[in-house]
Order: structure tokens, then C-alpha cells, then sequence
């Protein structure tokens, strides 16, 4: 059988104790910011957007980054120092369908594994705006075991419900008419737009996009 002095015992005993003590976050350096990469910062959980790492004749070596934060879908720009640390947040996505409205929350179903969730508006956000009952594409994020945004489709296709009259010869506006929507969004549309139609529309800007029939 093996032996170990008093002093190597003491050693593995030390070791092991640092090992199990080891809970806090992985950290990540700024010199590794790419668009996608997840951190804590600023009091909640940020994506990169973009990231340019910048070495100027003088001076010391940053990254100038664009951030959107997965709560709140805040954008904010910043610069941090060349090797900054900050702690990783390892965001998972899960592939939703809309069901239905379910009182003041919105029921969803995850593709793959047909369970589903109930979100509420806050949750949601804005998206929500544009929400048809079967609708694919939806992402939620979860962090820590908690659902802490949605991600929408880019654009999505929908029956227009309300607008006024051709009025293509009125150019007073700027070019474009409100209209609601069948999910009862309202956007801006061509003139030539009518009652009836299909339109789609980017969920990120709320513009109109085309007329799809």
C-alpha cells in the first residue's frame, strides 16, 4: 500500500479543498469578444453584436464592442481594455412554437420536446406584438435555469386588418399610412397597401418589408 509523508497529505488535502471551492464564474477575456459571446456586465446578461480589437500607435490595445442585452434588448456601445475579464454567461436556446394566449401569458411549446411554458409580457417583450397562434421560429433564453428573454423570428407574415383607403396620391406623410395588424400591431405601410392583404414585417425594426400576395 501506498504512503504519503505528513507534508503531501496536507498538500492533497489543501487541493482538494481549493477544487470543491471552486463555484465562481468562468471568466472570459475581451481579447476573445466575437458576435454571439454572452458575459455579465452592467448589472445583467449582455450578447456581443460586434467587436473590433483596435492597437493604436499609441497607447495601450482596446475592443470597441456593441452589446445587446438578452432582458431588456437594450443596445449600448463601449470599449474595454485589451484582456479585460469579465464573467461568461453560458445562455441556452430552446426552439418555441406559439400555442396561444392564456390569460395575461403567452403558452409556448418546445419543438423537440412538446413540453411546454407559460411567459408573461414582461418576459416577452415587445415581440410579443407579433405573435400568431403555430407560430415557429421563437427562441427562448435561459441563464441559471431561468428564461430571461425571446429571441423572435427576423420577420414574420401577417394579415393586414385596418388601414385606410388607397391614398398613394397623399404624399404629406412621408410615403406611408398606419395599419393594423391581425395580431393587432400597428406599423407604417405604402399607400398601396389595402385591407386583405399579407405583408411581411421585420419583428426587430417593425417596418414593412413586401406584400407577400
Amino acid at each position: 500500500m501506498l504512503e504519503f509523508s505528513a507534508g503531501v497529505m496536507a498538500r492533497i488535502a489543501l487541493t482538494t479543498l481549493w477544487t470543491t471551492q471552486q463555484t465562481g464564474p468562468i471568466m472570459i477575456s475581451s481579447n476573445d469578444f466575437r458576435p454571439g459571446v454572452t458575459v455579465e456586465w452592467n448589472n445583467g446578461v449582455w450578447q456581443v453584436i460586434e467587436a473590433m480589437h483596435v492597437k493604436p500607435g499609441k497607447g495601450s490595445a482596446f475592443v470597441r464592442t456593441k452589446m445587446r442585452n438578452l432582458q431588456t434588448q437594450n443596445t449600448l456601445e463601449n470599449t474595454f481594455r485589451a484582456g479585460e475579464k469579465l464573467p461568461q454567461a453560458v445562455v441556452e436556446k430552446s426552439d418555441m412554437q406559439y400555442l396561444y394566449k392564456a390569460g395575461d401569458n403567452y403558452a409556448l411549446m418546445n419543438v423537440e420536446s412538446f413540453e411546454q411554458i407559460e411567459l408573461d409580457e414582461k418576459t416577452f417583450g415587445e415581440g410579443a406584438e407579433f405573435l400568431k397562434e403555430g407560430l415557429e421560429g421563437i427562441q427562448i433564453l435561459v441563464y441559471n435555469d431561468k428564461v430571461i428573454g425571446v429571441d423572435m423570428p427576423n420577420t414574420v407574415e401577417l394579415d393586414v386588418t385596418e388601414t385606410a383607403p388607397d391614398e398613394r396620391g397623399d404624399t404629406s406623410s412621408g410615403g406611408g399610412k398606419p395599419a393594423i395588424l391581425e395580431t393587432g400591431a400597428s406599423i407604417t405601410v405604402p399607400f398601396h397597401i389595402k385591407v386583405g392583404d399579407k405583408i411581411r414585417v421585420d419583428t426587430r425594426s417593425r417596418k414593412y418589408l413586401t406584400r407577400v400576395n
